[in-house]
């Protein structure tokens, strides 16, 4: 009954899809959406801020019940190499991308499968879930930069649409809703495109498109570089300025934050390497923080070694936090190791800057740090390659605690041992995630790692690196741990392993943790 239920769902529509073995499915394929709950966990971080905080009511976690965490289930993404998706939680729902374009809606008590969905290239954003029309949308981009609404309750599709039309474009940072309008970043693989002694680099802007939730008709769409790339010799340009990273939406002010990547090619921009605010309602943009003039790199002159560089984005989301007596900042990581704090109500003015890593191509502050309206953290990457031998075992990692309101260090956790493994780091490339007392964060050794916020101790300590036993019955194993962090809802802890990208340790898993007695 439920492999003639699955092939039905392939007949109608990309929905359930045969490929799921009848032994993963869940006694009801449906989806049941009780509407907003205090544990959700919608999209890249539970607020429109971005901090990347749980509560603690939501997380449903004590610092002594994360000590005791155990593995409760495993999912398998089949046939993947890389987990780069952040899942999101909306009640005992689990909705999470994949390399293969595979969209899965879990069961998160159990692991089981209520419907996949296959999408027309890698889905690595997290899922946002919004009401509309009596049932509830499922909203994200791929790989292909185009942006899907699905039915949550069946995985049907609602309305597709091409958010750029550049061949390499790409939707990597998970999109922002309010008020009826969804907020899209848009980057681009035109960098890598660019090693091609033939390709005519370079001529994609990054952008942010704003689209109505109800039939993703566009509201606007703002370039991150204002003038279209023309030929100047054998090159385009200006292009760049990606936009890889969740924006952050700001009520208060109207304004929409965002990270922009470097140039492409000549000529450098102002709005490259940048935090720029852009108005909520028009996209015009406000102001633009740059930290790093002149930044170009491409994949045809980073291979000749002749490159500006150097490759120092704000691939992290910035993170709007309020202070005590009601002061904000905008708060932004840069590949470049540096952690800035902006006023907002300066045009971005740089209220202080912190260096908690040596920063690099693959260096610095990667894809995302945590605030908990105390302490900022900062995780760092600062992976060293060896060519072909893959890491340096030795370099790289590293955890720190900034005092938000002055950036003054509070602790510093130096990254553990990483070991002998083949392809191991100990950089901490991934996003880190905090709920009260708990800050949580991997390692491309394979291991998700619970710190104390009051001093940076390990708590708890759980490697990924091996085969697991998963709830659909597919071969899968972990390996590092990088992109998208942990995810904290109900009393569980969700955390995809993964990452055979730039050297390392491939895996194809989704955990699910939860106390053990």
């Amino acid at each position: 009954m439920l492999l003639r239920r699955a092939a039905l769902g392939f007949l109608i529509g990309w929905m359930i899809i045969p490929a799921v073995r009848a032994q993963a499915l869940c006694n009801e394929t449906t989806v049941k959406v009780a509407g907003p709950l205090v544990s959700d966990w919608n999209g890249w971080s539970p607020t429109l801020s971005n901090t990347r905080f749980q509560s603690a009511d939501a997380a449903g976690l004590t610092v002594a019940q994360v000590q005791k965490l155990k593995l409760k289930w495993a999912f398998g993404f089949e046939g993947d190499t890389i987990v780069f998706a952040q899942p999101s939680v909306i009640g005992s729902n689990l909705f999470v991308g994949s390399a293969s374009g595979k969209v899965h809606a879990l069961d998160t008590r159990t692991g089981c499968t209520h419907w996949t969905f296959q999408a027309e290239s890698a889905v690595r954003p997290a899922i946002v879930m919004v009401p509309v029309g009596g049932v509830h949308a499922l909203l994200f981009g791929d790989r292909g930069g185009s942006f899907y609404s699905l039915v949550a309750e069946t995985g049907r599709l609602l309305w597709k649409k091409k958010v750029d039309d550049h061949a390499g474009a790409r939707v990597t940072g998970s999109a922002v809703v309010h008020e009826g309008v969804i907020y899209i970043p848009v980057a681009s693989g035109e960098e890598t495109l660019a090693r091609r002694d033939q390709y005519p680099c370079c001529t994609f802007r990054g952008s942010v498109v704003a689209l109505r939730v109800q039939d993703g008709s566009q509201v606007w769409k703002s370039y991150m570089i204002a003038e279209a790339a023309r030929k100047t010799g054998a090159e385009w340009g200006p292009s760049g300025a990606g936009v890889w990273s969740a924006p952050t939406v700001d009520v208060k002010r109207g304004r929409l934050y965002v990270g922009t990547g470097n140039n492409y090619s000549e000529p450098a921009t102002s709005t490259s390497d940048a935090v720029v605010a852009l108005d909520l309602k028009t996209g015009r943009i406000v102001w633009a923080r740059q930290t790093r003039p002149g930044d170009i790199l491409n994949g045809n002159c980073q291979s000749k070694d002749t490159c500006p560089g150097p490759d120092y984005d704000f691939g992290a989301s910035p993170i709007l936090e309020k202070l005590e007596g009601g002061r904000e900042l905008v708060l932004a990581g840069q590949k470049s190791g540096i952690v800035y704090a902006l006023d907002p109500d300066k045009d971005g003015q740089i209220v202080w800057e912190a260096r908690v890593g040596k920063g690099g191509v693959n260096g610095g502050v990667q894809w995302g740090m945590a605030s908990d309206g105390r302490n900022l953290y900062a995780a760092t990457s600062d992976v060293v390659r060896r060519g072909a031998a893959g890491y340096d075992p030795k370099q790289g990692g590293g955890l720190t605690a900034l005092r938000i309101r002055d950036g003054e260090k509070v602790w510093y956790a130096a990254p553990p041992p990483c070991g002998n493994k083949m392809g191991c780091s100990p950089a901490q490339s991934a996003a880190v995630t905090v709920i009260p007392g708990v800050i949580f964060s991997g390692s491309l050794d394979g291991h998700l790692r619970a710190f104390s916020t009051e001093d940076g101790k390990v708590l708890w300590d759980f490697d990924t690196v091996r085969d697991f036993d998963t709830m659909n019955h597919v071969k899968a194993s972990g390996g590092g741990v990088d992109g998208p962090g942990p995810v904290v809802a109900g009393g569980l802890v969700f955390v995809g392993s993964g990452y055979l990208r730039t050297g390392g340790m491939g895996g194809n898993v989704l955990l699910a943790f939860a106390p053990g007695e």
